[in-house]
């Protein structure tokens, strides 16, 4: 048994929507760390630019709004004209909406459901040939969706579409799983508690808060985001399907009656 590569992802070439910042941003850098050929998109090509900048050759600016199905296809096409292969999609670009039930808008239902759950599915499909070309090479490649505890338990604000979203982003994860592991793609997802992030103001500007609703007592940060990914992206991650990972400190699993955002 050899286990000194086991999380190495030399020679990888990976995908990471909503990369420029926060968690995106977070495994972008521990996948460059690993050895792999990054690019981050997102829609705003600067922010795309900086983090390439900032994380240096291995990492690659691509932006592209992927909110529609077109915007989708366009992602898939431009990384076609660099690539001839994907190893690893992370499936990250997301939104969120918070609104009294009374007030909830039908912009606020379809503005986070497109881009929680239809991008997703529409990307993966646009970009399956280049992943089953990553499996041909490599071993499984790798579909990873971040989907949220939210999606696993409620939190204390009404947050309609986000909830149903990332629920259905979890079970989407399981039906995808059952059709891909065929192509030799394993889809997978990591649902995350409370990081600092735009998404998650309360952690990000007020974490020591937060931390005493979480039994490990402190909110995630960069290394507990970029190791899971690692692991489900790299050799050490190959057996598993399907499976949707907490990485929360505990709060979904072993909290008493606490709520936070993820």
């Amino acid at each position: 048994m050899d286990t000194n590569n086991l999380f190495r992802l030399d020679g990888r070439v990976a995908l990471v929507t909503g990369g420029s910042r926060g968690i995106g941003k977070m495994i972008a850098a521990g996948f460059v760390a690993q050895g792999a050929r990054v690019y981050v998109s997102s829609r705003k090509a600067e922010a795309c630019a900086e983090t390439a900048a900032a994380l240096g050759p291995n990492c690659i600016a691509l932006p592209q709004d992927v909110s529609t199905v077109d915007g989708c296809r366009a992602l898939a096409a431009a990384l076609a004209e660099r690539e001839e292969r994907l190893d690893i999609l992370v499936n990250n670009a997301g939104a969120a909406w918070g609104v009294p039930f009374e007030e909830f808008p039908e912009s606020g239902w379809d503005k986070v459901m497109d881009l929680n759950v239809k991008s997703p599915f529409f990307l993966t499909q646009s970009l399956h040939a280049l992943l089953k070309a990553g499996a041909a090479h490599h071993g499984p490649a790798k579909v990873i969706n971040i989907t949220s505890i939210d999606g696993l338990r409620l939190n204390p604000w009404e947050t309609y579409s986000y909830h149903a979203s990332k629920s259905a982003l979890i079970y989407l994860t399981k039906r995808l799983a059952a059709r891909l592991v065929r192509d030799g793609i394993n889809v997978t997802s990591i649902a995350p508690g409370a990081f600092a992030s735009e998404m998650n103001r309360a952690a990000r500007d007020h974490g020591d808060a937060v931390a005493r609703a979480i039994p490990a007592r402190r909110i995630g940060n960069d290394e507990d985001m970029a190791g899971t990914a690692i692991y489900l992206a790299s050799r050490a991650g190959d057996y598993v399907v399907g499976e949707t990972i907490a990485v929360d400190g505990g709060l979904v699993h072993a909290a008493l009656g606490s709520s936070i955002d993820g």
